[in-house]
């Protein structure tokens, strides 16, 4: 579903019998990527790549609200940014994961979903 100025697109679908509802929106200067199980907004955190002359390119995740101590989060931010980088935009993201599961399986199930619908 295309909207102006802000491109969305809005998935739901099941993981492991729980409702997964996802919207991806594109803004000017970021994306947002809301994943949500338990109907709010959960762990917030920001993603961008940093800018050097490094050939290999650094990316910086930080939690901004919530769980600070759950790995599998800040994990699924990095290779959304990094997906998002080797697209050719330099865009930052902000994910919001909102999960009653935070299973291994479950994080896989919502990155490819956001993957398969970006919108980037």
């Amino acid at each position: 579903m295309e909207s102006f100025p802000v491109s969305v697109k809005k998935l739901s679908f099941d993981i492991k019998g729980n409702k997964t509802n996802v919207v991806i929106c594109s803004y000017d200067d970021c994306f947002l990527v809301i994943a949500t199980q338990i109907g709010g907004m959960g762990t917030i955190l920001h993603a961008r790549k940093e800018e050097g002359v490094s050939i290999h390119p650094t990316f910086n995740v930080s939690v901004l609200f919530g769980k600070r101590d759950e790995p599998m989060l800040v994990a699924s931010a990095r290779q959304l940014i990094e997906h998002i980088s080797s697209s050719g935009s330099s865009r930052s993201l902000v994910l919001s994961l909102g999960l009653k599961d935070h299973s291994m399986e479950t994080v896989r199930g919502i990155m490819s979903a956001v993957i398969e619908n970006r919108v980037w």
